[in-house]
């Protein structure tokens, strides 16, 4: 538990930074390959190619390219039609595909799980009720495609460990989970980036060095050791932390104006579709 709080708190940080000094000023595949070349030239020395079992290296780089590659490619493009309170709230749905997903994989149904996204879905669209346009829709479906991604990638990445243990320690074998990542994002930069928009700012440089040492390299890591030690209905509350500590970074330091009591109730909304997650966890074991 202490290795996905503490992350939790960066992962929030990481967010606000994102939307402040990256969105619309960086391009979002060049911020997402940087963070993704630091976090793995930081894993390189600890990466060991030999010993470890081709099905560990494999699935640690399907990991990878799911909860880093695809995942942040979705992430930083939904900064483009959204604020970063309600990139922070859509996030929301990430327990319910993790239950999801568990479900499908033990050939399980919960029909609750299914009725806490739905629920989900409701106190979104109570946040942006009356923008509901083709500018948010991009922004929600890019986040919903995020959050399943991520949620795949954690979900896969603790059964890796189950089905698939090493003798070796972990950091022998996360090198493959940011060569996953690059295998996603060296060809989306190469394909849709855009030269222009490249760093030219101090403090842009700096928030990149940030998300790839703290955010992607430490980050990572941690969250995938911590996800590896707490059972999946744990695993899901946490994904969810951030957004609340996101939230309270955003208002206290950029003051960024938000409809606060559209916030809350869609928030509340969201709240119970957890609340109806958990009960189908319970429900479960």
């Amino acid at each position: 538990m202490p290795y996905l709080a503490f992350i939790t708190v960066v992962w929030a940080l990481s967010f606000n930074l994102i939307g402040v000094f990256l969105a619309g000023h960086v391009d979002s595949d060049f911020a997402v390959l940087s963070r993704v070349a630091i976090a793995g030239l930081v894993f390189l020395p600890f990466t060991r190619w030999a010993g470890i079992s081709a099905m560990r290296k494999l699935g640690t780089m399907a990991a990878g390219a799911l909860q880093f590659g695809i995942t942040y490619l979705c992430l930083y493009r939904s900064f483009q039609f959204l604020s970063v309170a309600e990139v922070l709230l859509f996030t929301i749905f990430t327990p319910i595909y993790i239950t999801l997903l568990d479900d499908l994989l033990q050939k399980y149904f919960n029909p609750r799980a299914l009725a806490a996204a739905l629920i989900a879905v409701l106190g979104s669209l109570v946040i942006r009720y009356n923008q509901i346009d083709s500018h948010a829709l991009n922004g929600f479906l890019l986040l919903q495609l995020a959050n399943l991604t991520f949620a795949a990638g954690q979900v896969g990445y603790r059964y890796l460990n189950k089905y698939y243990p090493d003798q070796q320690p972990q950091s022998a074998s996360f090198g493959y989970f940011f060569l996953g990542a690059l295998l996603i994002t060296l060809p989306s930069f190469l394909i849709f980036g855009d030269a222009s928009k490249l760093p030219q700012h101090m403090e842009e440089f700096a928030v990149l060095a940030f998300l790839g040492l703290a955010a992607s390299a430490l980050g990572f890591y941690w969250w995938n050791k911590g996800a590896c030690l707490v059972d999946a209905g744990t695993l899901g509350a946490m994904n969810n932390m951030h957004i609340p500590v996101g939230l309270i970074i955003n208002l206290i330091f950029w003051h960024q104006a938000q409809d606060i009591p559209r916030l809350m109730i869609g928030g509340g909304i969201m709240l119970l579709a957890l609340l109806i997650n958990k009960s189908a966890w319970q429900k479960k074991y």
